[in-house]
């Protein structure tokens, strides 16, 4: 077999009783999490263009739009309802030594094509463990990053295997599927460098748009190149140098390695902004008593929010700049105690107390600190009171992070307090009631909840 013909294979013999008690449990809590950022993105700035777009183009009524009456096309479905999930970038988090992703954009195209299908709720439940499984394992083995490439790239291949999973194509037809979305959506880097725009939070959905319609082709029989991995020009001699994975000894328990986000803020920075905090609630200071704040952290986060490679995060002006500024996201959470959607409307990234504050954090690289990425998320927080005082907590990971796990019970209350704004509370009980029975359930009891969700 050829490689991608041995992850169709992985694919196609993957059940929901191949996955452990806990990692049903977190399949299902990343489920109602995710579904919890989209709807509380429902107001977010690109929703009215996407909207229109979505209004004008159409496509044959056949899926689910989060919070809009009407349905369209699977793969418009899950373009509009990725840019949903990823917008607030208040979703889960995979983190490797040469990569970062978030597995958790994978919903939007697989709910997609399981509404399509009929699928029941184990085997929706079972295609998103195969879309983390595949998208953890490519980070883990075949970073991109550091070669200019996005994360979506990997991404490609995920959205491919867990609509080949939902649709339950045959394994001829799943490498298929796989093959023509990985071929088609080879993304650049500089999507998340310089100065950050909102294709930041569209990225994804734009990836799980194409390769929900090249999966889509596979299904009706269009073939795709055989040796997209290993063949002459393929991913690994064109994107991701050599690399091999075992198919045949793969599991469905990477969602288990995941991090859920406590604070909307970017991954690497959840462990300092609670450490933070946590300074902030032992020593009783506000932010004004502060003179500056020092963070030595490990380099990935350096490079990515604080202020290495990928650009200056002290000039912060727009919501995409600001949940990618550490020194943004730490200004903001010492001043308001906490750092959730609030903290980026416009008024508030412009505010002369955050702006003036985060010019005075201070952003250093470890390398001990780096050398426990991504085991641990380690930094260490010194503030600097006026008057010369100064305050140190070190932090190795944060509530949230795998060694830390979160509750149903706390994934319910960041669902609620996300969607209250726009939809009842006795709505919202009954999408947690279906999540947490979707095994016995199916795809379309939760997608029946989702759409227009009139204003409370």
């Amino acid at each position: 077999m050829t490689e991608v013909e041995s992850l169709a294979a992985f694919v196609t013999r993957a059940r929901c009783e191949d996955m452990s008690e806990a990692a049903r449990l977190q399949i299902r809590i990343r489920v109602l999490d995710s579904i919890g950022c989209a709807i509380g993105a429902l107001d977010g700035e690109p929703m009215g263009p996407l909207g229109a777009q979505l209004d004008e183009f159409g496509g044959n009524g056949l899926c689910t739009v989060i919070g809009r009456a009407g349905k369209t096309s699977p793969d418009r479905a899950a373009f509009h309802n990725g840019a949903l999930v990823r917008y607030l970038d208040f979703m889960d988090a995979y983190l490797a030594k040469g990569e970062t992703c978030h597995p958790s954009d994978n919903l939007a195209p697989v709910m997609a094509a399981a509404e399509y299908a009929g699928a029941d709720g184990r085997t929706l439940l079972t295609a998103l463990a195969v879309a983390y499984q595949v998208q953890a394992r490519l980070s883990d083995e075949a970073p991109v990053r550091d070669r200019g490439f996005d994360h979506t790239t990997q991404g490609a291949f995920a959205v491919g295997a867990g609509i080949a999973k939902a649709l339950g194509l045959d394994q001829a037809r799943a490498a298929h599927a796989i093959a023509l979305a990985g071929t088609g959506n080879v993304a650049l880097r500089v999507t998340r460098t310089g100065a950050l725009s909102q294709w930041k939070g569209l990225a994804y959905a734009n990836t799980s748009f194409s390769a929900s319609h090249a999966a889509f082709l596979a299904m009706r029989g269009i073939t795709g190149p055989s040796q997209v991995f290993e063949g002459n020009k393929g991913f690994k001699d064109s994107v991701s140098g050599a690399f091999a994975i075992d198919w045949g000894s793969e599991d469905l328990e990477r969602v288990c390695r995941t991090a859920m986000k406590k604070f909307d803020a970017e991954i690497h920075a959840q462990s300092a902004i609670e450490g933070l905090l946590d300074l902030k609630s032992r020593h009783g200071f506000e932010a004004a008593q502060v003179a500056c704040i020092e963070v030595d952290i490990f380099d990935v986060a350096h490079k990515i929010i604080g202020g290495g490679e990928e650009g200056d995060k002290t000039r912060v002006s727009t919501k995409e700049q600001a949940d990618h500024s550490l020194p943004y996201m730490l200004a903001a959470a010492l001043c308001d105690g906490d750092l959730q959607p609030a903290q980026y409307t416009p008024d508030r990234i412009a505010a002369p107390d955050v702006q003036d504050l985060l010019r005075r954090v201070h952003v250093r690289s470890d390398a001990y600190l780096s050398a426990r990425f991504p085991e641990e998320l380690s930094c260490r927080i010194g503030v600097v009171l006026r008057g010369g005082r100064r305050l140190v907590v070190d932090k190795r990971d944060y509530e949230g992070f795998p060694s830390r796990p979160m509750s149903w019970e706390h994934v319910c209350r960041k669902f609620h307090g996300l969607a209250a704004p726009f939809i009842p509370a006795e709505r919202r009980d009954a999408i947690a009631e279906v999540v947490w029975r979707l095994d016995g359930g199916t795809a379309r009891d939760l997608t029946a909840l989702l759409g227009a969700t009139p204003h409370t």
